[in-house]
């Protein structure tokens, strides 16, 4: 599925566009350029689909997707600090302006992720479906990401975050990215 994809329907439109402002507010504290483009892209992470399912799992599928839900909902959790927020994400030391964009916009501090579905691609990595909630209603369901496993935890990939960032419509999803 394509992140924003849903952005379409119209009981939807205002909760998710309000999703978008906060990711524009996140893009803008890193952005050198203070460029805008007046379109809003829609990105996708792409999904990994070529391992055989005895070998894409990791060696306790069952912990690693108890993990990833856990540290997915962490992620974007509004009341977890940004530098437990950096812990579970992929390069979360390289992130650092995105997440202090993100962790300062108040309406950043009340978005919320429901992982869904997991499925393994490889022992270390994974295909997420989740949904964003922006002060409890549903902004952006079905969203498709990645985790990945990096130093003996499994995080949210850069690459879903930096598609969900592009979704503010600026060029450059910022350093890290």
């Amino acid at each position: 599925m394509v992140l924003g994809s849903d952005l379409r329907r119209a009981n939807g439109r205002g909760v998710a566009a309000a999703v978008v402002l906060v990711f524009a507010a996140a893009l803008t504290a890193c952005d050198d350029s203070g460029g805008r483009s007046t379109t809003v892209p829609t990105p996708s992470v792409e999904k990994s689909t070529s391992a055989q399912p005895s070998a894409a799992a990791p060696s306790d599928p069952a912990a690693a997707e108890k993990e990833i839900k856990r540290n997915w909902e962490k992620f974007f959790d509004p009341a977890v600090p940004q530098n437990d927020k950096q812990a579970v994400l992929e390069n979360g030391d390289r992130m650092t302006k995105v997440l202090q964009g993100f962790n300062g916009d108040k309406r950043g501090q009340q978005v919320q992720a429901k992982v869904e579905k997991v499925e393994f691609t490889s022992p270390t990595d994974a295909n997420v479906t989740y949904s964003l909630t922006l002060k409890g209603a549903t902004a952006l369901p079905g969203a498709s990401g990645t985790a990945v496993e990096q130093d003996g935890t499994w995080k949210v990939s850069v690459k879903t975050l930096c598609a969900l960032v592009q979704l503010s419509g600026n060029e450059s999803p910022g350093p890290g990215c």
